[in-house]
């Protein structure tokens, strides 16, 4: 065999191969993308008590939920016979086994009756009731379950002792179904007068973004104000920091709480103030998807 043959030989096979390793990638990512359904939006949801649902939900809410509104289960819940990593029907609680009415609950009805038949929705919840926003800081949270409440303990055993891990690893599974639209955000009576609360929150989206491969331009941070003035909030005060939230994350919005009626604390909304800063939250939303 004289040298032009070899050569030619040479050429061919690395062709070939060349070949079959473009095959190979093409064949494998059209399984990624038969894998994530972009019809099927999941919205990332966290904060502390009034994410998490304090107020007990009714008859009526827990009928005539669409199938097309999903939840990630976050957490084991023998008695509800759901597990973690899970998908299922949305019917409250969503956040943990005992947990109460969320904004997410009416969030996700209203989105789905208001998008194409064609689009599911799925909500991932990870909340702390009580919780600075702190607790959900990647690289310095063990700091603040060392010193959290003896109340709190309980719950932070439930995502491991790391609640942004646990959003982590449940938003990684959900991408594997699914494409991330947005991150809901309903936190702050606990860090009431905190001017530093814009520049937490920022770091908290910014560690998600980059920890999922996330655009910032493509993934908007919906926060809804803490129990508003005008229905003797306590924390009230804390929506003129909320307020200034799109100043420092572009895709920031907030979710007005004005008119949201509130349970005696004046701490927390009841069931219908809950239902409306949902429906609110999906106003917002909906608004955005059609940009």
């Amino acid at each position: 065999m004289n040298c032009k043959t070899l050569l030619t030989n040479v050429l061919l096979f690395n062709g070939l191969k060349a070949i079959s390793l473009t095959a190979v990638f093409i064949f494998l990512s059209s399984v990624v993308s038969l894998a994530q359904d972009p019809n099927f939006h999941i919205y990332l949801c966290l904060g502390q008590s009034n994410m998490e649902g304090n107020a007990r939900f009714e008859a009526q809410d827990t009928v005539q939920v669409d199938p097309r509104f999903q939840v990630l289960q976050a957490v084991n819940c023998p008695d509800l016979k759901r597990e973690i990593n899970q998908w299922y029907t949305a019917v409250p609680p969503l956040t943990r086994c005992n947990t109460g009415l969320t904004p997410i609950d009416y969030f996700g009805r209203k989105m789905v009756a208001e998008l194409p038949k064609k689009v599911r929705v799925g909500v991932v919840i990870v909340a702390v009731g009580g919780c600075k926003i702190e607790l959900f800081d990647k690289d310095n949270y063990s700091s603040y379950t060392a010193t959290a409440p003896e109340w709190m303990k309980g719950m932070l055993q439930q995502y491991d002792g790391n609640p942004y891990g646990r959003l982590l690893s449940l938003a990684k599974e959900a991408q594997k179904k699914g494409v991330i639209k947005g991150i809901l955000l309903h936190q702050g009576e606990s860090n009431t007068g905190d001017s530093l609360w814009v520049n937490k929150v920022k770091g908290v989206y910014d560690h998600l973004l980059k920890d999922l491969n996330l655009k910032p331009g493509q993934v908007p941070l919906l926060a809804g104000e803490v129990v508003n003035a005008d229905q003797g909030g306590v924390c009230a005060s804390m929506n003129n920091i909320i307020a200034k939230l799109p100043q420092t994350i572009p895709g920031a919005h907030v979710i007005s709480s004005k008119g949201c009626t509130v349970a005696a604390d004046k701490l927390h909304f009841n069931a219908a103030g809950y239902r409306e800063l949902g429906k609110r939250y999906a106003a917002k939303m909906l608004s955005l998807l059609k940009r």
